[in-house]
């Protein structure tokens, strides 16, 4: 059980940790935040993730003491005593800094997805926001339906993200994923990953074009590649060698990058 956690550069019990009541970053989602995962205490990427929360501050008008979010980062990492972990970073429109150790979520080899309708809010576009509702009411729809997760589509039909991570799919041998489309898709780290180490064209698709498909797969912070073997609708994919291809070179890169900073 973690029962630590960094609130304003101070270590303190998560029972014990509070923000004021009248903090608009619990009344109305207006803050920022990151999930880092941490390999055996380690943080990867956590550079990256920064330089993202210093641009979703910017897009919300939020000041920041990001110096003090790296620092409570970096606090939080001795609290993870070697343990595989997320890192959840936040900052608030109050001015409060938490960082707070979350354990790993449970998944299983594969995922299969629900489809639901959503349209970002243009306002919002590159910032990861505490205004996260939708995403998280269209997963728990997905999970309610039978599902592990759901793929966002837009009222037009086109393909955007899943709820927490990006997606992928193989097309003739070839790996493809959604443009970034004016920041309408978040610009995921472990996307990135996956961008730089396979051949990899961004190209917009729909959901009926994904019949087409012959692998699919997502990418995400907390399982880094994980195959999809089903899309409500679109029909089954098996995981297949380009698949398992962009795992291996993806873990292969986490690896190299954590022993570089050793």
């Amino acid at each position: 059980m973690i029962d630590s956690c960094v609130l304003d550069g101070r270590v303190l019990p998560v029972a014990e940790a509070a923000v004021p009541v009248t903090d608009e970053g619990l009344l109305r989602g207006d803050g920022a935040f990151e999930v880092v995962r941490l390999y055996a205490g380690r943080p990867y990427a956590l550079d990256d993730h920064l330089r993202r929360m210093t641009r979703s501050c910017q897009t919300l008008h939020l000041e920041a003491d990001l110096g003090g979010v790296r620092g409570d980062a970096l606090t939080a990492c001795e609290l993870a005593d070697g343990a595989d972990l997320l890192l959840r970073l936040v900052v608030t429109r109050g001015g409060h800094r938490l960082a707070v150790l979350e354990p790993m979520p449970e998944h299983g080899d594969s995922v299969r997805l629900s489809v639901e309708t959503h349209l970002p809010t243009p306002l919002l576009h590159a910032a990861k926001s505490l205004s996260y509702a939708a995403n998280m009411l269209a997963a728990r729809l997905a999970v309610e339906r039978g599902y592990d997760d759901a793929l966002l589509v837009l009222p037009d039909g086109r393909v955007l993200e899943m709820t927490r991570s990006s997606f992928f799919w193989v097309e003739d041998g070839r790996v493809l994923t959604p443009p970034l489309q004016d920041e309408e898709i978040l610009d995921s780290i472990t996307r990135r990953r996956v961008l730089e180490e396979n051949d990899v064209t961004e190209q917009a698709v729909t959901l009926d074009e994904l019949r087409h498909a012959d692998e699919a797969f997502t990418a995400g912070t907390s399982y880094e590649v994980l195959p999809i073997t089903e899309i409500e609708g679109v029909g089954s994919f098996e995981p297949g060698p380009v698949t398992r291809e962009a795992m291996d070179r993806v873990s292969a890169r986490v690896e190299r990058d954590l022993a570089g900073s050793a």
